[in-house]
């Protein structure tokens, strides 16, 4: 196999990725190689880890206080990464991103909501949390409904985007998104965007956020998080962002468990991935293109069976399968005769039959591997 650049990110040995103790490296068997969870398996950015380094030598474990200077971080970041500047005060940190969902549900009392699959799967699990009623308009080819979106909207509520989308790696594109502000606008909808991929648009794409989008600032709020672009998850922290004075207002409600449930290792360490994390963050989206080219090159020799499109964004593939393959029968068969894992289509709601989704960032050695798992997954059915 043709080596990585030098300038990609390295992965550590198989070995010592299986000392990891979190859930993708622990869910499985020993024998199983993952490419499940969405979790990365490069090695953690510097400047993270000299932060975190300091903490600890200052014993610094206490409650996490420090939420201008996070929110701050955050706002220079995505001014420098976007051309849009989030004000500070309309930022409020929360544990999760799935935390801050459920809590903006609630607050803004909204007891309908209509999603997109397929999409990540908690949302269909936030939507019951916040006692309210579920309402899928699936993608079409990848894309939004706008059309079936815009009658959705009628009975009012709340939409809740994945921006980038989750599992898919589609970019929404800014026209995509007016769209949806203005009807969303003319219904009363309010939008609330997870926008934790956000960072991850590959070459050839860019991410559009939502409140940079004309109009969406007193209907739309915005989730974000370090967590996947630096893989910073367990650490427990992410951001609510409104744009406008009305959502500002709906934030100011939430209540304060919210954020002094935030790790302070977690402030710790998305502090300093926006703002000393962007060098890191080219690199990892240079990776993470080399990546989905490699996988491409592999489907099309080995898995022709299997339809892919490379991603816009995210390190995650969405294959679908040919002749009435249900994702979950495959999913289960390349587990058992391949020992890989990957995410079975189904659970990512009604319009992820029939696919799977592989998590592309590891090593190049690790993707062929978890590849010809795959191949022998479909040689067992």
């Amino acid at each position: 196999m043709k080596a990585s650049p030098p300038d990609l990110l390295p992965v550590p040995p198989l070995e010592e990725l299986r000392q990891r103790r979190s859930a993708k490296w622990r869910m499985h068997a020993p024998d199983v190689l993952p490419l499940s969870i969405a979790e990365m398996d490069f090695a953690a950015a510097e400047p993270i880890t000299r932060a975190l380094h300091a903490a600890v030598d200052r014993s610094d474990f206490g409650y996490a206080s420090e939420f201008v200077q996070l929110a701050h971080s955050y706002a220079d970041f995505a001014a420098e990464e976007w051309g849009w500047r989030p004000e500070p005060d309309r930022i409020v940190p929360v544990t999760d991103v799935s935390v801050g969902a459920v809590e903006v549900l609630r607050v803004l009392r909204v007891r309908r909501v209509v999603i997109s699959s397929p999409v990540y799967p908690p949302f269909q699990d936030w939507v019951p949390e916040a006692e309210a009623t579920l309402v899928d308009v699936p993608l079409r080819g990848g894309r939004l409904e706008l059309e079936r979106l815009d009658e959705a909207f009628r009975g009012g509520g709340a939409y809740l985007l994945c921006n980038p989308q989750n599992p898919t790696g589609t970019v929404h594109t800014r026209a995509e998104l007016t769209a949806l502000v203005s009807a969303a606008a003319r219904h009363g909808v309010v939008v609330i965007s997870d926008e934790i991929h956000a960072p991850l648009a590959l070459p050839g794409a860019a991410t559009t956020p939502i409140l940079s989008v004309q109009g969406a600032g007193e209907l739309a709020i915005a989730l974000a998080s370090a967590s996947k672009a630096w893989n910073l998850a367990g650490l427990k922290c992410a951001l609510v962002i409104a744009g406008g004075a009305r959502m500002g207002t709906a934030l100011a409600r939430l209540p304060p468990e919210t954020h002094w449930r935030v790790g302070q290792l977690g402030a710790v360490a998305s502090s300093a991935a926006f703002r000393e994390g962007a060098a890191w963050l080219a690199r990892l989206r240079e990776t993470i293109d080399d990546r989905r080219h490699l996988f491409a090159g592999l489907v099309r020799d080995r898995l022709p069976e299997l339809e892919f499109e490379l991603p816009q964004a995210t390190y995650l593939a969405w294959l679908s399968a040919a002749d009435g393959i249900s994702g979950t029968r495959l999913a289960e068969a390349v587990l058992r005769y391949g020992r890989v894992a990957v995410e079975a289509g189904e659970k990512f709601g009604a319009g992820g039959a029939g696919h799977i989704r592989v998590n592309l960032a590891t090593s190049p050695e690790l993707l062929e591997a978890g590849v010809d798992g795959i191949r022998a997954g479909l040689d067992a059915l």
